[in-house]
């Protein structure tokens, strides 16, 4: 199967199954995050940068980095499975590319491959810098089951 067709739009009831479990994720309430963007095989998360997530050196803590885009991803493939699916990661990989900083981290989750039981996953976290700019510092690549 080839990339999903972005155009197409999705059901209205998916995007609201996808917002009801992003809801009950206590994590991203910790951290503050929140879903900027749903579409067929793709999610998009941020959340500002804030001393709550940091770590000692005054970067975005790896964990926050890795938890955004572990989310992104997952609902990409959400956005994909069965109705009434909920989605569990099999596994995940990140590389580290930059320190975490400016003034909000952007999570863009996106489907590689969906297969009839696995789905194959990726999302790029960027940091918006005060002017605007972005800046990739973290890759991560994963696996993805319905549960």
């Amino acid at each position: 199967m080839e990339h999903p067709d972005r155009t197409t739009l999705i059901a209205p009831e998916r995007v609201q199954a996808i917002r009801d479990s992003f809801a009950r994720q206590e994590m991203m309430a910790t951290i503050g995050a929140r879903i900027d963007e749903i579409a067929i095989g793709r999610v998009v998360l941020s959340l500002d940068v804030s001393p709550r997530i940091g770590q000692q050196h005054g970067f975005v803590h790896a964990g926050a980095t890795f938890a955004l885009g572990d989310s992104a991803a997952g609902y990409s493939a959400l956005s994909l499975m069965p109705e009434g699916s909920e989605v569990l990661t099999v596994e995940m990989k990140i590389n580290l590319l930059a320190p975490a900083t400016g003034r909000r981290l952007i999570a863009e989750g996106e489907v590689v491959k969906p297969g009839r039981r696995l789905i194959i996953a990726r999302a790029t976290v960027r940091a918006e810098a005060e002017d605007g700019s972005l800046r990739d510092v973290a890759i991560l690549q994963g696996t993805m089951i319905p549960s």
